[in-house]
Parts: structure tokens; sequence; C-alpha cells
């Protein structure tokens, strides 16, 4: 059985719970090991599960067609998946895809309704991260149209880096490219322009960080209005 102390390090919306209301949680979750690639749910599909990150992070897209689309959203361990629950809303507006694998916790729709009744601290924490979360997404649409491809993959990658155990992690330039909205020629510029710069290093799909410093120089200004408006409502 999971303790409430190995869970609640690991993702920051049930450390900041009160115990009572962390335990209940726990108590109603199970742990899973999600895979890369793997497809939680489509854009359209009913939320069967809420899911807590513990290791993993999530992408949300919004395909545009079967080979195009756009990240709008990255879920790790300082959030939740499903969060549009809040507005009695039970059906998924993103597609979610695990982009890093890792662990989960995770529970069942009803389950977790139930406890959002139950749980004025719950209702009060996931409302904070519904407005964090729209103020991201706003920022995202504002970086997608008007800032410079390096700028915004230095972004994408420090916000992935983030939300990673390590400072390697997966990715190919076709998801890179799907994934920020530009053509692949695009992406493959830009990551040389990093590369050249020794900010990261890139081999056979595996990005290493490699100077981070580096990189939140580089990113558009959308990256630390992103981490101050989590910090001022989230802590």
């Amino acid at each position: 059985m999971l303790t409430n102390q190995a869970v609640s390090s690991v993702n920051h919306l049930l450390t900041i719970l009160p115990d009572v209301d962390r335990e209940r949680l726990i108590a109603i979750s199970e742990p899973v090991e999600l895979s890369f690639a793997e497809v939680l749910y489509s854009a359209g599909d009913a939320i069967p599960h809420v899911y807590f990150p513990t290791g993993a992070f999530i992408s949300l897209l919004t395909p545009v067609s079967a080979d195009t689309g756009l990240e709008v959203g990255l879920v790790g361990r300082e959030g939740v998946l499903g969060v549009t629950l809040m507005l009695g809303i039970a059906i998924a507006p993103f597609q979610a895809r695990v982009q890093g694998a890792g662990a989960a916790l995770r529970i069942n729709t009803a389950l977790f309704l139930h406890e959002l009744d139950q749980s004025l601290a719950l209702r009060q924490v996931l409302k904070r991260y519904l407005y964090v979360s729209m103020r991201q997404l706003a920022q995202s649409a504002t970086c997608n149209r008007f800032h410079l491809v390096a700028a915004r993959l230095a972004r994408w990658l420090l916000m992935t880096h983030d939300r990673s155990d390590t400072d390697t992690f997966h990715v190919t330039h076709v998801f890179l490219a799907y994934i920020l909205g530009v053509r692949r020629v695009g992406i493959t510029k830009a990551a040389h322009s990093l590369q050249q710069q020794k900010l990261i290093s890139y081999r056979r799909g595996d990005i290493t960080i490699l100077d981070r410093t580096g990189l939140k120089a580089l990113a558009c200004t959308c990256y630390q209005i992103d981490l101050e408006t989590y910090r001022s409502n989230l802590g």
C-alpha cells in the first residue's frame, strides 16, 4: 500500500492538500506505470480516469489532421490530468499522450467525483490549478503565434526537463515538429543551432540538456511567465 509520504513528495498538488484529504485520495487511487507514446484518451472521449503524475509527464495535443497537430499543454508532477471534471465536463478536450514514461496515481472518475464533492480543500486546489492551466494555454497560443522556433524549442525543452528525472529524454524531430506546429526542417535547424551553442546534444532521438542556464537565456519569456503564474497560485 502506498504511504502518504511516498506519494505526496512527488506530486505537488497532493503535497499542498491537508493530510486527511490527501489520505482519502490515496486510498481510492492505484499506482500505474505509463508507457512512452501511450494515448490515455483522445479529444472527444469520455474521461475514464484522473491521473496525478508522480514520475511520468503527459502531452496535451490538439490534432489538426492525421499527421499534424499542436501541443497546448504538458502535465507532470506539478499537476493533474482530468481537471475539466471540475467544470462538470467528463469529455476530454485534448488528446493525452504520454511523453515521458513513469509512474502516476490513477483514480476512477466516479470515485474522484465523489471525493470532489466531499473535499472543499481539493476543490479549492483544483480551481487554482484550472486557472493556472487556462493562463498557460493562453500563453502557449501567444507563443506559437509570435515567437521564433528556436526560442519555442528551448522553452519546450525546459518544460520537459522540469518534469523529468534525468537530463536525457527521448523525442524525435518528427514529434517535435508535430507538437510545435512547424515543418520538420524548422525543428532540424533550431535543434542544430542549440547543439552548436552547446546547450543540448542530440543522438538517435535522445536529447540531453547540457546547459540549462543557456537554454533559459535563449527561451522566450513565456517560460518564466508560466513559472510565475504557477508559483503565485500554487506555491
